[in-house]
């Protein structure tokens, strides 16, 4: 029997709650098929309190041998939010060369989008952002900040190899969906660097002639997901404005709450990590009423990258079950809590 081990990571906040709950599911949804093997890593904000860092100093190491990282969020009120980014998500994203970030945004069964008149046919696309480059390097550094004459600085960085190898994914993805990739950038005034991945991504689009390509500029972009999100099928973009659009995304599906994603080195060379695109939110956490959807989703993806997507298929079915018969989380309006959620989807998913 195959079986996977699986570093659990809940982070800080709702991530002691939502986390958990995934692993329930995802435990389940092996049904005797596989084994699912996890250990809990108290890492995080948290863990930076008491010991100056949000990772021992082996961390690295351990988290290495994993298959995959089960993650939360990261960061609490009273620790400096620049840190956990630079400190932990960062970190394990360069680390382990997870260059694809992966998010889903569709309209799930059961759930009205606050689009009027978009229904499912009309949200179902992904968003597939460079991870470990780009904009997000936090190359720069200050001078004189105090001064009048004081400055800051950050240096984005593109290379060709980092272009090309998550545009290939894109194209190889799109041919297992709708086959069609829509890059996202603003080279019209970013005329180096992005005119640069402008460039090499139409490189790699000659190679995959049986899909459709098209450019668009970021503005532009962020109006079609409001007006027209059914345009869209692989959409290809950078670190930062793909942080951003898939939020974005996120918000039309109806709640960020809902949404996964996986931080994913395709060639399995180092354990991929996943988790809802959702904070930490320890201003609802230990309440119970946190949406655990977005984590048990990324759960389902983690499976699906591991090499079980029957079982993967099976916690999405189950989840749009749990949303079509009105088990809905506060925060689409609901009154369901953390733990009724949980236990409709593990029902749902037996039976």
């Amino acid at each position: 029997m195959e079986e996977y081990n699986i570093a659990v990571v809940p982070g800080d906040g709702i991530g002691w709650e939502i986390v958990p709950a995934g692993v329930e599911v995802i435990k389940a949804a092996a049904n005797g098929d596989f084994a699912v093997r996890t250990e809990v890593f108290p890492f995080g904000a948290g863990y930076f309190k008491e010991h100056g860092d949000f990772l021992p100093p082996d961390g690295m190491d351990v988290l290495r041998r994993f298959d995959a990282i089960y993650f939360g969020a990261v960061g609490l009120p009273d620790v400096d939010d620049t840190l956990p980014a630079r400190l932990f998500t960062f970190k394990v994203r360069k680390a382990f060369d997870q260059y694809v970030n992966y998010r889903p945004t569709r309209l799930l069964p059961g759930v009205t989008s606050p689009l009027a008149g978009k229904t499912q046919e009309h949200i179902d696309f992904i968003v597939i952002r460079e991870n470990t480059e780009g904009e997000f390097v936090q190359c720069g550094g200050f001078f004189s900040p105090d001064s009048p004459e004081g400055m800051a600085m950050d240096t984005s960085i593109f290379t060709r190899k980092g272009i090309e190898r998550v545009a290939h994914y894109s194209f190889r993805l799109a041919r297992r969906r709708r086959r069609k990739v829509t890059s996202i950038t603003k080279s019209n005034t970013l005329i180096h660097s992005l005119a640069y991945w402008d460039r090499v991504v139409g490189e790699v689009s000659g190679a995959y002639p049986d899909v459709a390509f098209d450019k668009m500029y970021v503005d532009n972009a962020s109006a079609n997901f409001v007006l027209r999100p059914e345009r869209f099928d692989v959409i290809l973009t950078t670190n930062f404005i793909g942080d951003i659009l898939s939020d974005l995304g996120g918000a039309i599906m109806g709640s960020l709450g809902l949404g996964p994603s996986g931080n994913i080195n395709p060639e399995k060379t180092y354990p991929s990590m996943f988790e809802p695109i959702h904070g930490s939110a320890p201003d609802i956490a230990g309440k119970g009423i946190a949406n655990p959807i977005g984590a048990i989703w990324s759960g389902a993806l983690m499976l699906e990258h591991l090499g079980q997507p029957q079982a993967a298929g099976r916690i999405v079915a189950a989840i749009e079950q749990t949303l079509q018969q009105g088990v809905l989380p506060v925060d689409l309006g609901g009154r369901a809590q953390t733990r009724q959620i949980t236990d409709a989807i593990l029902k749902n998913l037996k039976a």
